[in-house]
Order: structure tokens, then C-alpha cells, then sequence
């Protein structure tokens, strides 16, 4: 599929970039209320995951597992929220992100108006040296 001028998920020089490789690439998204929200991204723009070989499927969804063992192991959320939307941007990513009982949004979608006593999430936000350490340990 030919790269469009408009897809913001093409430029790999946006992002906070942890780790990339010739297929995929991680970027630690920067979210105020969701720190540890991570986005793995397909570098060639394809829309679905059935664009991809089995082998590449399979690579992305390895990636995407491990990232969500990790997020889980280090800033214990109460849930994850694995999410392959590209209904606004159709290219090929993954969201995991690490939800709580107490999040801007829970139980509701990330993507929904926040509540409006939002939490105190600077202890989560001093976790995220120790989730981009032992992703780069667990990706390399």
C-alpha cells in the first residue's frame, strides 16, 4: 500500500520512540491521566492486521503481548486495554493501556469525555523509568 501524505503514524520521527525494529516500532505515549500508555506502531502502512503475513501478524502480536506483561508487572493496573481502532488514522498500531479503578475514565473508553474529579497519577507517572528500562531489557 502506498504511504499517504497525511498519515500521522507513517513519520517515524514523532513520538517518544523506546524501541524499533525494520517492521514495528514502540513509542511511550505521553498521556497526563494514563502514564505507561505505550503504542506499537507497523512502519509500513498497511490497514489491517490481515495485511500482514502470518509471520508478521505474529511478530506484532508478540511484541504487543509482551508490552502488555510488562505494563502489567510494573505499574499494576487493575486492567489493560489492548485497542487496534484505526478508525481515525488507518494504519496499523496497537494501544495498551494501563487502567484503573480510579482513571479519568473508568470503566468507560479512554476515548470518552473524563470524569471530573480526575486522579492524582504522579505515583504512576515515578514508574515510568523502571516500564522504559524493562521494556528495552525484555524488547532488545
Amino acid at each position: 500500500m502506498v504511504k499517504p501524505a497525511d498519515c500521522e503514524l507513517c513519520d517515524a520521527s514523532t513520538g517518544d520512540l523506546l524501541h524499533a525494529t525494520a517492521h514495528w516500532r514502540l513509542l511511550l505515549v505521553d498521556d497526563l491521566n494514563y502514564p505507561g500508555f505505550c503504542r506499537v506502531i507497523w512502519n509500513t502502512h498497511v490497514k489491517e492486521m490481515t495485511d500482514l503475513s502470518e509471520a508478521e501478524r505474529q511478530e506484532m502480536m508478540s511484541v504487543v503481548w509482551t508490552v502488555e506483561q510488562v505494563i502489567r508487572d510494573i505499574m499494576q493496573p487493575d486492567k489493560i486495554n489492548l485497542a487496534s481502532l484505526g478508525n481515525m488514522v488507518p494504519h496499523l498500531h496497537w494501544h495498551i493501556i494501563p487502567r484503573y479503578l480510579d482513571d479519568a475514565h473508568f470503566p468507560a473508553p479512554v476515548w470518552v469525555n473524563p470524569k471530573a474529579d480526575l486522579p492524582d497519577v504522579s505515583a504512576r507517572r515515578s514508574l515510568l523509568p523502571a516500564l522504559r528500562a524493562e521494556l528495552l531489557k525484555r524488547l532488545k
